[in-house]
């Protein structure tokens, strides 16, 4: 796969430590619903971030970025985009895009794995293909669910879609689930032999969550994550 050069048309906060980027290639691109953009840094130094809009979309990259204080990894990306205007990058790369095999869905998203989810998320609701979607996103609090209202609004307008959010550490007016995502998966879901699972965050958590449903009768031709890659 070679190099696509890329204006940055904007950053934008989506929350104070993640921001939206919005990539103009220079060419056409093309990518499946799921996968991620590498962000060429230097000659052997490429960084992996998921790219959020659908493959239909594929006039433009987004990126949600999450650059707490300290993690240079990302954060270094994004002052090279600020400085620079521009960036080079691949596109087109994991395994653990959208698959169509009629089985229910399910979407796991922990934090900024959300991006990956949602380009998913997206390229479904686009399709005729109306085979049940559901997506559980956690984050430590409800304000790191920054879409979370768009994703109501999605889920009030498409009956084969449901939206359920998850927060570890809520507040006292919070009606929702809580505690690890996971869990929350698992409190609706006695058996996994009929679903496909996608699962988007740290490494920790999708081992858990292969470990925990596979003994729910999970069949692993049924998921998917790129941390499996590497777990």
């Amino acid at each position: 796969m070679s190099e696509i050069k890329c204006k940055v048309a904007s950053i934008t906060p989506l929350t104070d430590v993640v921001q939206k980027v919005e990539l103009t290639p220079s060419e056409a691109i093309s990518f499946k619903a799921g996968q991620y953009a590498m962000i060429v840094m230097g000659e052997k130094d490429m960084r992996p971030f998921s790219i959020a809009n659908a493959a239909f979309d594929n006039g433009r990259i987004e990126l949600h970025i999450g650059a707490e204080p300290g993690n240079s990894y990302a954060g270094d990306v994004l002052a090279r985009m600020r400085d620079e205007g521009e960036v080079s990058v691949v596109v087109g790369n994991g395994d653990a895009y959208l698959q169509s095999n009629g089985l229910p869905i399910v979407l796991i998203a922990g934090g900024t794995g959300f991006s990956y989810a949602y380009s998913i998320l997206q390229e479904h609701l686009n399709s005729s293909d109306k085979t049940p979607m559901t997506l559980y996103w956690g984050g430590k609090h409800a304000e790191d669910l920054y879409l979370a209202d768009e994703l109501a609004t999605l889920a009030q307008a498409n009956d084969h879609f449901t939206f359920v959010p998850v927060v570890e550490f809520a507040k006292d007016d919070w009606a929702g689930h809580t505690g690890w995502v996971h869990h929350a998966v698992m409190a609706d879901h006695a058996n996994f032999e009929n679903v496909q699972v996608y699962v988007a965050g740290r490494f920790e958590m999708a081992k858990v969550v292969r470990d925990d449903f596979t003994q729910r009768g999970l069949k692993a031709d049924n998921l998917f994550g790129d941390a499996f890659a590497f777990i």
